[in-house]
């Protein structure tokens, strides 16, 4: 049973440009039948727009962030969306294949909420995609 019921479906906000990993992530996130909506989008600039579109209104519960991206990159999303007041509570996940600890350094001192290293394993990407849904999803009370 989830803890927090919201009278709207959840919105996961996928920002990925690489169509393989975005069609294994709305593969992932089907797996899980929990009322939700899933918007997907390809570069920062996009997501920026479609933010700022609706930050008057109802916001994505969680971003699910890649970082490397074309046009504006993760990074920038990623600072940009943290320091405006009206996006900054937004739950986001950075993402990314990267392992670097610097990487992962610079991902938290910009403000992710989360970062995951995108596994190579199918069965860990199911795994990995449905633990991040039920954490920020279902488990954790975020502003909304």
């Amino acid at each position: 049973m989830d803890l927090f019921v919201l009278s709207r479906p959840r919105e996961i906000l996928v920002v990925e440009d690489s169509a393989a990993d975005t069609k294994m992530v709305l593969w992932a996130l089907d797996k899980n039948k929990r009322g939700k909506s899933v918007v997907t989008l390809i570069d920062g600039e996009q997501v920026m727009a479609y933010l700022r579109r609706r930050c008057d209104g109802f916001l994505p519960d969680l971003m699910l962030l890649d970082l490397n991206l074309p046009k504006k990159d993760g990074w920038q999303v990623l600072a940009e969306c943290k320091a405006d007041p009206r996006l900054r509570c937004i739950p986001i996940v950075a993402f990314s294949t990267t392992q670097l600890p610097s990487d992962v350094r610079r991902c938290y001192e910009l403000g992710a909420n989360s970062f995951v290293c995108k596994p190579f394993e199918l069965v860990e990407f199911q795994r990995a995609i449905g633990l991040i849904e039920d954490y920020w999803l279902r488990l954790s009370l975020a502003a909304g």
